[in-house]
């Protein structure tokens, strides 16, 4: 289940740039709460555990891959969550702005916890 939906930034924005914006690693860390998060996240600090990428010219090593689908299987929840916003319309055809955007994202999550 998604608990919290963050206000819009631009959509050009990094992934690992907007959880230090929302300051999501330091409230995870400060609460005890380990992250789990895909490989964009690599550099994020040691409280965020990320799935290896694959050395240039090499590849992973068979402990390395298994550690990899390990993490992506807890991580799956959240992506199918994340796979229900995505699926309304609203998300899909909208054309506002950013902020109103983060309100329209509000009622959704709303909605989606009243099913």
């Amino acid at each position: 289940q998604v608990l919290w939906i963050s206000p819009a930034l631009p959509g050009r924005t990094h992934d690992l740039t907007a959880a230090r914006t929302h300051r999501i690693i330091r409230i995870c860390e400060r609460q005890d709460i380990p992250a789990l998060a895909d490989r964009a996240y690599q550099g994020a600090g040691p409280w965020v555990t990320t799935g290896r990428k694959r050395p240039p010219g090499r590849e992973l090593t068979p402990t390395q891959r298994t550690v990899n689908r390990a993490l992506s299987q807890a991580r799956a929840p959240v992506e199918r969550g994340m796979a229900i916003l995505k699926s309304w319309r609203i998300f899909r055809k909208a054309r506002v702005s950013p902020n109103r955007m983060t309100s329209i994202a509000a009622a959704v999550l709303t909605l989606e916890r009243q099913r």
